[in-house]
């Protein structure tokens, strides 16, 4: 086929983004490239084609660098780019023998990389890597040898001194200035949260452990050598980021270090779609990257939308273009509709959930499969009437945005063994194991991982420990499992069958349930055939977890029908036929919790742009007049009235069809005072004549 023939399904504006600098100079990369993707505005597939261009156009795809916020993501760019690349090149092409390698998250890509410079930054190749939980439970740790957990005052949770180093590390910004910006209440444990911090770091480092901020942190620490940046950006001719709004000060400054100059950058994102600040990211990111060259990067603006009807994105439109900083655009399509968003009115949730069961129902009828609907809502608790009714109806369903698969005690355990094999110098994923032993408890778990941890060799030192009193026949099987583990002798699949035969007798003593959570772990099995070995895949799925299903419904069987249910922000990326949004009300969206400051007001606005664009053909936006909220402010759970979010004011319901639901049909007496009503206004008229 033509070389170019394979561009001719682009838009204009998609095909500049994707031929932006190619073929500008022999090494195939143009200057620093900002593409700004409206929602729905085949974001992806300008991506994948330009990476495609690149390589048709000479570009080693060895040497090209995709960074996307999931693994699923980048799988499908990948996929995307090969498949285009086969058309025009040939499936027996040679440059496709290589893919592309180096495509996945910035944490994936920063712990691959981590392991090939171990020995250069003074890290043990073996390092595991703590998801949120074990770190938190690591944190929480070192709280209690400092004695924070017993002060007389109430010392912050684990999960919010997590979030504060979190915070802090992400955003590259002194304790202070977090403490007083997001977290002042607890302001005044300055003084032990450094204490606590360091010691945290000094824990990290003696269990050769790693968590989420470290990849980033070691990341930017070692490109600000700047031997080490040169020979980090001179791996890749070119970067390429998505979802560039979603990234934070640490993210950018990598970045920056990999391609100071800006040649062979392009970032893709769109400033209107930026929510995830609760993670540090920072809409700045992305509104400052065309000044931070010289000269500015090119700024290449994709507005036709493919997703949603005329209608939807008018609406749309008019909720961002209220926002005090963007960049200008106006998204449009040619999907034309005469039905306009839905703005609905109930008396509170439980008409609300009686609603949405009926339409979902009613468009079920009419051709409309579950999975092609969703509801959306601002935080995982307000969906709890509807996912009530949903089971009493016997609906099936899927929520995304509440606990996730890898959260499930049984499921941490497993991986517990894993890592505590791969690593034995990691304290939590020890003592979670130990402890699930009959007659050891906290202490004597603490004692033993005390005694190893001075061994060079800490699981030969676990096989000399005489068995504790009480465990019986667990500790030798114990100890043999690990010796059998470390070494690895067999293909990988198999070792996690191994700890799966061990620990099937504990999961028995110690939940009532086991059997409904033997099928997480063979499932967990499955999904570890997918990786090449243990270490791919600890690093992996700590990185990347499923999302699990709602308990309520139980989970669907895969090919079974079943409505989405999902907070907004796990929403984002994804389209439905029909969306439902619940309680679009101040107090909700905007969230009580997030009007602290103007840029917490902008992001809430832009949080209900997201879900509104996530609609292909029809948006429901349900206003109850009521609603519970449950101890916020200090004042208990509680009934509060609510109105219409402030981001949808009067100049705005032009967009939308004002409605009110259940419809009350008029009783005989009510037409009739209303028809007498009329009549005495006509012969008024006719008197006064």
């Amino acid at each position: 086929m033509q070389a170019a023939a394979y561009l001719e399904k682009l838009n204009e504006r998609q095909r500049l983004a994707v031929e932006h600098g190619v073929g500008q100079g022999p090494d195939t990369t143009g200057g620093p490239l900002l593409i700004i993707a409206g929602a729905g505005s085949g974001k992806t597939n300008t991506l994948a084609h330009r990476v495609a261009h690149l390589i048709v156009n000479g570009a080693d795809p060895r040497r090209i660098l995709l960074m996307t916020f999931s693994r699923r993501a980048a799988s499908e760019m990948a996929r995307r780019v090969e498949r285009i690349c086969r058309q025009v090149l040939g499936a027996n092409s040679a440059v496709m023998t290589d893919a592309l390698t180096w495509a996945g998250t910035f944490h994936g890509i920063g712990a691959r990389l981590l392991r090939i410079y171990a020995e250069q930054i003074g890290l043990n190749v073996d390092f595991t890597i703590h998801d949120r939980e074990d770190s938190a439970d690591l944190m929480n740790l070192i709280r209690h040898e400092l004695g924070f957990s017993k002060t007389e005052s109430r010392f912050p949770t684990k999960g919010t001194c997590l979030a504060i180093y979190s915070r802090t590390v992400n955003s590259e910004t002194p304790l202070t200035e977090v403490l007083k910006t997001w977290y002042p209440w607890v302001a005044t444990w300055e003084e032990q949260l450094r204490e606590l911090f360091a010691c945290y770091v000094e824990a990290k480092q003696a269990q050769n452990v790693l968590d989420y901020d470290d990849l980033l942190l070691y990341w930017a620490q070692m490109v600000s050598d700047p031997e080490l940046a040169a020979d980090i950006g001179g791996r890749f001719d070119h970067v390429m980021v998505d979802e560039y709004q979603d990234t934070n000060r640490l993210q950018s400054s990598v970045l920056m270090a990999l391609k100071p100059g800006g040649r062979g950058l392009t970032v893709v994102g769109d400033d209107a779609q930026s929510i995830y600040s609760f993670r540090a990211a920072t809409i700045r990111n992305i509104l400052d990257f065309p000044k931070t060259f010289e000269p500015p990067a090119d700024i290449i603006t994709l507005d036709r939308n493919y997703r949603s009807t005329t209608t939807i994105l008018a609406a749309a439109n008019g909720v961002i273009e209220l926002a005090r900083e963007r960049f200008t655009k106006n998204l449009w399509t040619d999907r034309q509709s005469e039905e306009r968003p839905k703005l609905l009115t109930v008396k509170d949730e439980s008409d609300q959930a009686n609603y949405i069961v009926e339409q979902v129902l009613a468009n079920r009828e009419v051709g409309m499969t579950l999975k092609q609907q969703a509801v959306l809502f601002r935080t995982s608790s307000h969906s709890g009437p509807l996912e009530v009714e949903l089971t009493r109806r016997n609906i099936p369903f899927v929520k995304f945005g509440g606990l996730k698969f890898l959260d499930s005690a049984h499921v941490k355990d497993m991986l517990a063994i894993l890592r505590f094999a791969q690593n034995p110098r990691d304290r939590v994923s020890g003592f979670r194991l130990l402890t699930m032993l009959p007659g050891i408890g906290p202490q004597t778990a603490g004692k033993i991982l005390d005694t190893i941890a001075a061994d060079p060799e800490p699981l030969m030192a676990l096989a000399e420990i005489p068995p504790p009193a009480k465990s019986g026949e667990s500790w030798p099987a114990l100890v043999q499992l690990l010796e059998g583990l470390r070494k690895a002798n067999g293909p990988w699949p198999a070792e996690i069958a191994q700890a799966r035969e061990w620990y099937e007798p504990h999961l028995d003593r110690i939940h009532e349930d086991a059997d409904t959570r033997k099928a997480d772990l063979l499932q967990l099995e499955q999904i570890a055939s997918g990786y090449a070995n243990r270490e791919r895949f600890l690093t992996e799925l700590t990185l990347d977890p499923p999302d699990a299903t709602s308990d309520q419904a139980g989970v669907p069987l895969l090919d079974e029908d079943y409505l989405i249910l999902s907070t907004i922000h796990s929403a984002k990326g994804q389209e439905w036929r029909a969306v439902f949004m619940l309680n679009v009300v101040d107090g909700c969206i905007p969230s009580d919790l997030a009007v602290g400051t103007t840029q917490e007001i902008e992001e809430e606005r832009r949080l209900l742009y997201v879900g509104m664009t996530r609609a292909k053909d029809s948006l429901t936006l349900i206003t109850p007049q009521r609603f519970f909220t449950s101890g916020q402010h200090g004042q208990g759970d509680r009934h509060v009235y609510a109105s219409r979010t402030r981001f949808i004011p009067v100049t705005l319901l032009q967009y939308f069809e004002t409605a009110a639901w259940p419809v009350v049909a008029a009783t005989p007496s009510e037409r009739s005072t209303q028809q007498i009503r009329v009549d005495v206004a006509a012969r008024m008229r006719t008197m006064w004549r």
